[in-house]
């Protein structure tokens, strides 16, 4: 007996869909359930390249990378792992590199793990700080218009744009004892 592949919603595919009609053509990340459904399009697509990192910071310099190397790159990241870019983001706004980060955020709607409270309540206004636009998906209904809006601020407009993708969005996690 096979069992069916899990329903998608369909703003997880939208997220893909956007990234791929704009010319995307690398995807960096630390591994994340938030992101898995793109993650997995992205590994399954030929003109895509997946990029597993040790740790977020990596993609900042990555997308500068693929932008000098005439690609379009996002880094894909939750929340709690901003706080480990800030260093690095002064390199994008210092040297005005467009950059794209999709995040999925913690410490907000349900969270059952407090030590992801403090990063996920500092992530929009460190993003702010570091000269990021940052805007925030919290209904399914807007996160294809707003990821779209953001890939063409970073790479037509020249932005450095963060997309937030609320906790109630992606749904309650649970912590399962094994």
């Amino acid at each position: 007996m096979t069992t069916a592949p899990p329903l998608v919603p369909a703003w997880q595919e939208s997220i893909f869909s956007v990234l791929k009609a704009g010319g995307v053509r690398q995807v960096a990340y630390v591994p994340d359930a938030g992101h898995a459904h793109v993650i997995r399009r992205v590994q399954a697509d030929p003109d895509m390249r997946d990029i597993v990192l040790t740790t977020e910071e990596e993609g900042v310099a990555l997308a500068a990378g693929a932008w000098l190397g005439g690609q379009r790159a996002v880094l894909l990241m939750q929340s709690s792992g901003v706080g480990n870019c800030i260093n690095m983001l002064s390199l994008m706004q210092s040297c005005q590199f467009p950059f794209l980060t999709l995040v999925t955020m913690r410490g907000e709607y349900a969270e059952f793990n407090p030590w992801q409270c403090p990063m996920g309540e500092a992530t929009p206004k460190a993003l702010e700080l570091m000269g990021l636009k940052v805007l925030r998906a919290s209904e399914a209904d807007e996160v294809e218009d707003l990821v779209g809006a953001a890939l063409d601020a970073a790479f037509e407009g020249g932005q450095r744009v963060a997309v937030l993708l609320s906790q109630r969005l992606i749904g309650r996690k649970k912590w399962v004892a094994k």
